[in-house]
């Protein structure tokens, strides 16, 4: 049995606490103790929300399971909110609000077993600085005044609103409820299934429901004079999944070119990774006031309906990565924001194979240059694990880096190895929904597919800042040795010399090449690497 001393820790968090601003807040990191012993169920949240006051109020019900007995159950929610009250299975508990963190007690303690916290709170919620970027909420009109509201917390995590375990490691299993009440002119559009709309008086609660586990960032809602626009989208295994577009009354003209792109983008996504993830519900779209996001089965989507031409097909770069998101994060998800490479470089990389299904070899290898080119290297992609999301995120290769990663991977392994075992990755049981994935689990699911130790590899792209290091020496009439100094493992490149182009491997020694002139190494850019001419 496992007795955690809450009481010890609430003192600790609680000297010398600042009001500190909200700005820097951020998700994951280490996993506190007391929340390692909790695993979530399910969240059911009922909230009304002012529009005039841009307040929220009403309670937040976790359901959670125990591991072991424990004196502490411990939630997070931003300091900003009042918490009136407390109950855990039917009996009001004793509770301290302080840091960020909610530690309810009990003289008795908590055994092992099943919970239903219910929490009740009211307050102001954050404005978004910079959304999604830097979270919050966002309060706007549309062109015809009407009030419009946007939730971005994936950097802050789900505490930046309600009462949560925010952890990449842990998420509802059971799904979530969500009963928003707003003004009866608007309209909440939501994760999962609309169950109901209990119209009173001047106010509507919108019930919308998933039943599938979801992070706690896409536990969210967007509000508007929206206009629901629907259609039906017949998946690669003949499921049909309802389609519904959440956008502004005033911008309904538009709705029909993003559904079809949205129906294309699905057939692309789908070849490559499998069917869409959340058959049991909806592909749902909300027009927000910001930059899109990946929230599950309602990604949000703002590009003043701009689109780029490719090959003649219209295309929507912001549309297109974060529905790719519905596969790479919702459907497959790290276990700790240090692996969130993961989602973020297969999703970017995802573009580039929609930039070949739409245009061909030629449109798939300028984006893929475009993410070379744009590596910044500043750091590492994996710095450790327990990596706070903002530790992660603000090295800003996670993208185009994470990207290149998988088009050297493919060079390496080579497309026959390459395309299935990607494909597995989104599709078998082991790596998705509720089992959540880390690098390590990447690079032996490669490793055995490929029947190659890429370990090495790995950690040369994502642990380090390293690029190649490739020395041509000149060391006979039409004779060079080629050699990598810095990779001490067998790679192959494409050598060009006397008018051909062949693949060659590279042993840790390096080769010698008979060749009129200097001959080219990866000339078509498979690598980051720098070459040297001696």
């Amino acid at each position: 049995m496992i007795l955690f001393q809450g009481s010890s820790l609430i003192a600790q968090h609680t000297d010398n606490i600042n009001d500190r601003d909200i700005l820097y807040l951020t998700s994951g990191g280490k996993l506190n103790p007391l929340q390692a012993n909790m695993d979530i169920r399910h969240y059911t949240l009922a909230l009304d929300v002012d529009m005039v006051k841009q307040s929220i109020s009403g309670n937040a019900e976790i359901s959670l399971l125990l591991a072991n007995n424990a004196d502490t159950i411990m939630l997070d929610l931003i300091h900003l909110y009042k918490v009136s009250k407390i109950i855990v299975n039917g009996k009001t508990a004793s509770f301290v609000h302080h840091d960020d963190k909610l530690f309810i007690t009990s003289a008795l303690g908590f055994e092992k077993g099943n919970y239903k916290v219910v929490v009740y709170y009211s307050g102001i919620p954050p404005v978004a600085v910079r959304p999604p970027w830097d979270g919050g909420f966002t309060w706007e009109k549309d062109s015809n005044g009407n009030d419009w509201m946007s939730i971005n917390i994936q950097g802050e995590g789900g505490k930046m609103y309600y009462p949560c375990k925010d952890h990449p490691s842990d998420e509802p299993n059971e799904g979530a409820d969500l009963y928003i009440t707003i003004p009866s002119h608007l309209k909440v559009a939501g994760p999962g299934l609309l169950i109901d709309v209990a119209n009173k008086k001047n106010k509507s609660t919108y019930h919308w429901k998933t039943k599938y586990t979801i992070s706690n960032y896409c536990i969210l809602f967007n509000i508007g004079k929206y206009a629901v626009v629907k259609d039906e989208y017949t998946t690669i295994l003949g499921n049909k999944v309802p389609i519904e577009y959440y956008v502004l009354e005033v911008d309904t003209m538009h709705a029909k070119k993003v559904i079809e792109t949205k129906k294309r983008d699905s057939r692309i996504l789908e070849k490559y990774f499998g069917e869409y993830p959340w058959v049991k519900e909806k592909i749902g779209i909300a027009e927000v006031p910001n930059s899109g996001m990946e929230h599950q089965t309602m990604i949000t989507f703002d590009n003043k309906f701009q689109y780029k031409s490719i090959a003649g097909q219209e295309y929507s770069a912001n549309l297109f990565h974060e529905y790719a998101h519905e596969w790479w994060a919702n459907k497959v998800t790290n276990k700790d924001w240090a692996h969130m490479w993961i989602q973020e470089g297969i999703a970017t990389y995802a573009e580039a194979l929609a930039m070949f299904e739409i245009g061909g070899q030629n449109a798939y290898d300028e984006i893929i240059s475009g993410h070379r080119r744009g590596v910044k290297n500043k750091k590492a992609m994996v710095l450790g694990d327990e990596i706070t999301e903002e530790e992660v995120y603000s090295g800003g290769d996670i993208y185009g880096k994470g990207s290149f990663f998988m088009h050297s991977l493919r060079f390496v392994i080579g497309d026959d190895v390459f395309l299935p075992t990607l494909k597995k990755l989104s599709t078998d049981p082991q790596y998705t929904y509720d089992h959540f994935i880390t690098t390590k689990d990447v690079e032996q699911l490669f490793s055995v597919a490929s029947n190659k130790d890429l370990e090495p590899f790995f950690n040369f792209y994502l642990k380090t800042t390293n690029v190649l290091d490739i020395t041509v020496k000149e060391i006979g009439y039409q004779k060079y040795q080629i050699k990598v100094n810095n990779y001490f493992m067998q790679l192959p490149f494409e050598i060009s010399m006397n008018g051909k182009t062949n693949r060659m491997e590279i042993p840790a020694e390096g080769i010698i090449v008979n060749s009129a002139l200097p001959p080219q190494v990866d000339s078509k850019g498979f690598y980051l690497k720098k070459v040297i001419y001696l």
